[in-house]
């Protein structure tokens, strides 16, 4: 008698047997005649520890659904990367729409937030002038935040960008004059960049190939002349821009630092994804009763 494991495919069923294999439990693959199941068969002694091990290697490897590895870069891509730009196209549909005036509430006004509205800092990052500055901000964000996403983690990688972009407003605050104003997450989408540029301290340690090395400076440098050199603004914020990447730099060379147990923890890059949700909430939610919305 053996006790049965069924998987939903013949692909699954391979991956699950060598899990087995490796934590020393025999299992054959089969497809039910009757039902055309595939399943593995092991001795009922060893099921409770297979279907443990199995528990354990798909919540390991369940990130691997989002995730794709780019060739010849060494690059990891996150799709999860999805959900800040579909909020991004929301609030600028909203926006566009007449049906809120999230404009006013939410963009940066240094006179505002040295009167208390510290949120502005938060809730500018997700705003957009107009659609060419949203289009610009979509697609450059889709790669940078995919990728730095797909290195640091969905959690860490985006919190990370976005406190980003709040160093870029920042960075405004400190040195643009009370009557500034300004929206836009391309200090966010700066700071992915930067972030990505830190991670080049741990590649180079630890060595590139020629191939990778050559891929990633032209991305790279590909990236930085879509956003520098062709973007449709008039009136690009430079220091938003150049403040975002520094702040993304400096964040990732703490992270880098930090010891691998502690960066790769899932729990600190699910707590990082709330934290960043949560903080973004409260500012909205905050923008909006103060400018009687809420």
């Amino acid at each position: 008698m053996s006790a049965a494991i069924p998987a939903r495919t013949e692909r699954q069923a391979m991956d699950w047997s060598l899990v087995l294999v490796s934590q020393g439990i025999e299992a054959t693959i089969e497809r039910d005649p009757e039902t055309f199941v595939w399943r593995l068969l092991v001795n009922p002694p060893d099921y409770p520890v297979a279907m443990r091990a199995i528990r354990e290697y798909r919540a390991e490897n369940r990130h691997q659904v989002w995730q794709q590895q780019l060739p010849w870069t060494g690059f990891v891509f996150d799709w999860r990367c999805l959900v800040p730009i579909a909020l991004f196209v929301f609030l600028f549909a909203v926006e566009t729409t007449g049906r809120g005036d999230l404009s006013k509430a939410g963009m940066m006004s240094n006179k505002a937030v040295h009167a208390g509205e510290w949120w502005r800092l938060f809730t500018a990052v997700t705003l957009h002038g107009d659609l060419a500055h949203l289009a610009a901000n979509a697609t450059t964000g889709l790669i940078l935040l995919g990728l730095a996403m797909g290195i640091y983690g969905p959690g860490l990688g985006l919190l990370s960008s976005f406190l980003a972009g709040v160093g870029g407003n920042l960075a405004g605050l400190m040195f643009y004059p009370e009557t500034h104003r300004g929206l836009g997450a391309s200090g966010m989408i700066m700071g992915a960049l930067g972030l990505l540029t830190a991670q080049w301290f741990t590649l180079l340690k630890n060595g590139l190939t020629p191939r990778q090395l050559a891929m990633r400076g032209v991305l790279s440098g590909g990236l930085l002349l879509v956003l520098l050199g062709f973007s449709p603004q008039h009136n690009v914020d430079v220091l938003a821009h150049v403040a975002g990447f520094l702040s993304g730099l400096a964040i990732g060379i703490v992270l880098t630092l930090c010891p691998a147990k502690l960066r790769n923890s899932i729990w600190l890059d699910r707590t990082a994804l709330v934290f960043c949700f949560g903080s973004g909430s409260l500012a909205w939610w905050l923008a909006l009763r103060w400018f009687g919305r809420v």
